[in-house]
């Protein structure tokens, strides 16, 4: 079975853009939801999982649209913990030297980020991400869809564009919640880790293995 991963931080840590409020009904009630939902299938399907990997690849090929709704939310909603940070800092190294060059630079990517956040349509997620090369790219997902990862993308920040990851505090204003978020919480230390790995060098991020019932 899989557990619910911890927050990395405090749920008041991330404030004022996101209250530990939101925290709190986020990662217990929603994130906690799918990992439960997750279990029962497994379960009930008699499943016992390698990787969360593996079995969201698994139910894409049968076409198991339920389990892959909630072990791919499970996984997003995990990622989406570890790509923020209680204490933000500008990217350094290869990562600030690619965004400059490719993206025009944090400003530059900030607009690209937050317009491409806004205009998905629903629910969903906007991601940055890498190939294996180093080429950085925004891209946008849908429901409990992932960053592409069948195309050889490595994510590495993402945010969640469900109501429920902003409501309480934002209301109805996505376009100022993706600014404010972009401005404090991106993890971009971690960014600059999956973005060595992505060209080889070093561990990509992969979701906590389950645990025996």
């Amino acid at each position: 079975m899989f557990l619910l991963p911890p927050l990395p931080y405090p749920h008041d840590a991330l404030m004022p853009v996101l209250s530990a409020r939101t925290l709190h009904h986020h990662h217990e009630k929603h994130h906690g939801g799918y990992v439960k939902a997750l279990n029962d299938l497994l379960e009930a399907a008699d499943i016992v999982p390698d990787t969360l990997e593996a079995v969201i690849a698994a139910a894409s090929k049968s076409r198991n649209q339920q389990l892959f709704n909630n072990a791919a939310q499970a996984r997003n909603h995990s990622f989406f913990w570890a790509a923020m940070t209680a204490s933000p800092a500008p990217p350094t190294g290869d990562l600030a030297a690619a965004i400059s060059a490719q993206m025009g630079g944090l400003p530059a990517l900030k607009a690209a980020f937050v317009e491409a956040g806004t205009a998905l349509f629903g629910s969903g997620w906007v991601w940055l991400v890498s190939d294996a090369k180093g080429k950085l790219a925004i891209t946008v997902s849908h429901d409990a869809q992932d960053w592409k990862a069948e195309a050889g993308a490595t994510p590495l920040i993402v945010c969640d564009l469900w109501e429920h990851a902003y409501y309480l505090d934002h209301q109805e204003d996505r376009r100022g919640f993706l600014s404010a978020w972009f401005d404090a919480l991106p993890n971009w230390a971690f960014a600059g880790r999956q973005y060595a790995a992505a060209q080889g060098r070093g561990e990509k991020w992969t979701h906590p293995a389950p645990v025996a019932a």
